[in-house]
């Protein structure tokens, strides 16, 4: 068997869903319009040039909607899948997974955006593993808006691959390739811990890396 590993945002589909779900917030105004899509806006140019503080930036993306009572979250989560996501969904993106479990890869998502606006997402793909950033929740159960345990992101997605390979009974070895289909320069980490990456959709850093070390390009989006 091999091993595949998605990343999500600006690989399996052509928007950071992160960022989106804030302008969702913003556009259904449950947030300050100016002050808080600015200050997403800028959150989101910090994570495009590596240098961004993921603890802070999920205490003010989760500070939309945490406070509301978990139904009404929801249901909004469902309008933003609707209306925002579902059109991002490409059909280049979807049998780019279904070759892969055709040919029964192992399957994960694993994306630096959070569990809460990922998880339905990974459904939408039919991928059950996914790999997300965890939300703490307090309690009663409410999110408090920091981060449970390590966050895939950066060094961190090998750590959780780890983990949830270890969870499954297996570890890298076992499997005889690993693919890892990424567009950001913020996952050379995994990228290079993998037998097969393979930049997809690249950045322009992350194109003229793959290109100095010889790795597959793929463009799915126009």
């Amino acid at each position: 068997m091999n091993l595949t590993l998605f990343d999500l945002d600006g690989t399996l589909i052509p928007v950071d869903s992160d960022h989106a779900f804030g302008t969702f917030m913003v556009d259904v105004g449950w947030v300050d319009g100016a002050a808080w899509g600015a200050r997403n806006d800028e959150f989101f140019a910090q994570y495009n040039a590596g240098t961004l503080d993921l603890p802070a930036y999920i205490e003010f993306a989760t500070s939309a909607w945490r406070q509301r009572p978990l139904p009404e979250a929801l249901a909004m989560r469902e309008r933003f899948m609707a209306e925002v996501m579902q059109p991002a969904l490409r059909p280049e993106a979807v049998a780019l997974v279904e070759k892969h479990r055709a040919a029964g890869d192992l399957i994960a998502l694993v994306t630096a955006t959070n569990e809460f606006v990922t998880t339905p997402i990974a459904e939408a793909f039919d991928i059950e593993h996914l790999i997300a950033v965890q939300l703490e929740r307090d309690g009663a159960g409410r999110y408090t808006g920091a981060i449970r345990g390590v966050p895939s992101f950066r060094e961190g997605k090998i750590a959780r691959v780890d983990d949830w390979l270890a969870g499954l009974g297996a570890q890298w070895r076992d499997f005889e390739r690993v693919n890892f289909y990424s567009d950001s320069t913020n996952d050379l980490p995994l990228l290079e811990r993998v037998s097969h990456p393979v930049a997809t959709n690249p950045s322009p850093a992350l194109a003229q890396i793959a290109s100095e070390r010889g790795w597959p390009q793929l463009h799915l989006f126009a």
